[in-house]
């Protein structure tokens, strides 16, 4: 079986897509010699968080998605970042193409909590492929891509932050349920708030002046009920 190798040789934010996307460029080599009309390639990116190290920040932001760091040595497990598929065109000996991968920032997903703890530095990442290839000189045979086709990459977390702030500058990202969500919207009706950011503030202005609420309530230039 002709082989196929894989390698990422960059990524970056792009900056014109509807939501938060990472664009890999990627390395594809064939060594049969022969053509390959088409490549339909499942790609899979896990982070591998236990190929890093951590500041003491980092490691505080981290606690509640691996635990006491004295248990690192067994929780610092892969953690599934996306998984997309690729259709590479027709080519002899080794090509490039980009891997787009759409992104989220809800912080209930298990990677997003991890990137946005990182306070610099590189994210390890490791991709997977497999899928079918179309090769041969003068006609068609399918032969499938091996499971255990892999590239490692670091990825820049300044590259992850740029991508998050082209279209969440300088904001957090809540999920809620539905029924605290009508809740909210109700209170923002009736009250004529011009945005959500209003909204929550007047719900933390009636809020007691005690505990955490006190510290945004008393911020400079405002004063607690």
């Amino acid at each position: 079986m002709s082989g196929f190798s894989f390698s990422c040789t960059g990524v970056r934010a792009d900056r014109y897509a509807a939501g938060p996307t990472l664009v890999f460029r990627l390395r594809v080599t064939h060594s049969g010699g022969e053509p390959v009309h088409a490549l339909a390639l499942n790609c899979q990116l896990r982070i591998e968080p236990a190929r890093r190290g951590y500041g003491r920040t980092e490691t505080d932001g981290l606690v509640d998605l691996f635990g006491e760091p004295s248990r690192w040595g067994n929780t610092l497990q892969p953690l599934q970042f996306a998984q997309v598929p690729l259709m590479v065109p027709g080519f002899t000996g080794e090509t490039e193409a980009d891997l787009v991968v759409p992104c989220t920032y809800d912080l209930d997903i298990a990677a997003a909590r991890y990137l946005a703890a990182l306070d610099g530095g590189d994210v390890p990442l490791l991709m997977l492929f497999s899928g079918t290839a179309f090769t041969g000189a003068g006609g068609f045979r399918v032969q499938p891509v091996p499971w255990d086709r892999e590239a490692a990459f670091r990825m820049p977390v300044a590259t992850w932050r740029e991508m998050v702030d082209q279209h969440f500058p300088g904001c957090g990202w809540i999920r809620l349920p539905r029924d605290t969500m009508d809740a909210l919207l109700a209170h923002r009706s009736r009250r004529a708030l011009p945005s959500w950011e209003a909204t929550v503030r007047d719900l933390l202005d009636r809020a007691p002046a005690t505990g955490p609420a006190a510290a945004l309530t008393t911020a400079p230039g405002r004063t607690a009920p």
